[in-house]
């Protein structure tokens, strides 16, 4: 797929440097200097700025906002922080998780809904900057910054997750600028994991197949998707977890394009199915409901004047796959 790094978070050309992440002397001399900067991550959410009511209609964050190593929040907290690499422009990034931080009259109930659009202003930090959910500002972001905000938010959050020695359950401890943990007990090293997700777009003539989970706003529909199993190929995977979901039977499958998606720490494969039957017969436990659409339909749906399905979100490999597919440019 010619477009396949086109999508949000892939193909930015970061410079991960990870040959420096053993490099103490390096490191320090990087985090002190004037072309270093650090993102701030709580709970997940990276820093940003946040557009004043003179900036036009845009409401949704469209850059990330740094601080520098000498700005208080951040001057005591190198050996926490994780070294991202270097920009394009050459200047080393860092991002240090300020989770511990509770905010004034902080609404928990905004954090757990579908979609987060609370803003988290510190006292500390300029006034047009915020903590804003990945999610909802994903689409809005450079390449390079989209790529910088989900490794930050993946690797903290194996970290925050993965505190303990799998092997014989001591605390373990960062290494490698943050892309280690080892274990101070028995030895043992961890490294951060990804999770393997086949997403599928499963076709039969002229229609695409899309289910949606319970829980769901009303109308929304995406996308198969699940999980990838020890010893499974991919497309073995897209062939069990079509049929486990809709009944479909699946014969040829191809790879198309992957994304990262760190929600928490997942990898998603993007693969085309050719389905050998209409028939759907969902498992209730799996999904909620599944359709077939025609490309008729999925163009008012991309239009969003569909009567009755939402537009998928911008930014999701969902999305991605789709367009493409409505613009013939799958291969």
């Amino acid at each position: 797929m010619r477009q396949a790094e086109q999508v949000t978070f892939g193909g930015s050309g970061l410079d991960r440097a990870a040959q420096l992440r053993d490099d103490a002397a390096g490191l320090a001399d990087l985090w002190q200097g004037m072309d270093s900067r650090i993102l701030l991550i709580w709970r997940g959410k990276p820093l940003c700025r946040i557009p004043g009511e003179d900036e036009g209609t845009l409401s949704v964050p469209a850059a990330l906002a740094w601080v520098m190593s000498g700005h208080p929040l951040v001057s005591n907290l190198a050996a926490d922080a994780v070294f991202l690499g270097r920009c394009e422009s050459g200047l080393a990034r860092f991002a240090v998780d300020i989770s511990a931080w509770q905010p004034d009259n902080l609404d928990d109930t905004a954090l757990g809904g579908f979609v987060d659009v609370s803003e988290q202003q510190h006292p500390d930090l300029p006034s047009d900057t915020g903590f804003a959910e990945l999610r909802r500002i994903m689409a809005h972001l450079s390449r390079e910054e989209a790529e910088l905000a989900a490794t930050a938010r993946a690797v903290f959050g194996w970290h925050q997750s993965h505190g303990y020695c799998a092997k014989c359950g001591a605390k373990s401890d960062m290494a490698q600028a943050g892309w280690q943990r080892i274990c101070p007990s028995c030895g043992a090293a961890h490294f951060p994991r990804t999770d393997p997700v086949v997403i599928m777009l499963i076709t039969h003539g002229d229609a695409v197949l899309v289910g949606r989970s319970p829980g769901w706003p009303e109308g929304m529909y995406s996308l198969l998707a699940g999980f990838v199993e020890p010893g499974e190929t991919l497309e073995a995977a897209v062939r069990r977890e079509t049929d486990e979901e809709t009944g479909i039977k699946v014969g040829a499958v191809s790879y198309l394009s992957s994304q990262p998606w760190p929600f928490p720490m997942s990898l998603m494969f993007g693969c085309a199915g050719e389905a050998l039957t209409r028939d759907i017969d969902i498992d209730p436990n799996e999904i909620e409901d599944a359709i077939w659409v025609s490309r008729q339909d999925m163009m008012t749906v991309f239009e969003g004047v569909h009567p009755e399905i939402r537009k998928p979100r911008n930014g999701a490999i969902a999305h991605f796959l789709l367009q493409n597919w409505l613009a013939d440019t799958l291969d």
